[in-house]
């Protein structure tokens, strides 16, 4: 799977997760390494960097809020490919700053839908 160049948009957001459907995460892949910008809802930046191995996606990420905290977490994400050719990235969190981990859904978008994009 190549993800560089590709876009996502949150579609389920975990109970102790602060990403929204207003945050968009912009992805770069070269070879096996994924590095990931995203931003939108309450994270005023984000930055992800990790490894993608045939359909499992490992990654550390860091992000500073709008309330003003950096936090970060590392997460383990399934890629599935949808009916109509996107992708949809399952992501199992867990923080390392604060408490909590769960499942977000993140689904591939074309760029224009990326007004406040990364």
């Amino acid at each position: 799977m190549n993800l560089n160049g590709l876009f996502f948009q949150v579609s389920v957001t975990a109970t102790a997760g602060v990403v929204s459907s207003d945050t968009r995460l912009a992805l770069l892949q070269r070879g096996s390494t994924i590095f990931g910008r995203y931003r939108g809802g309450s994270i005023e930046r984000g930055y992800l960097i990790g490894n993608i191995v045939g359909n499992t996606m490992r990654f550390r990420y860091s992000q500073r809020e709008m309330a003003g905290g950096i936090h970060g977490g590392r997460s383990i994400c399934l890629l599935e490919s949808l009916s109509d050719g996107r992708f949809r990235i399952r992501e199992h969190f867990t923080w390392k700053t604060r408490e909590g981990s769960g499942v977000n859904i993140f689904d591939q978008v074309e760029a224009d839908h990326l007004r406040s994009a990364t």
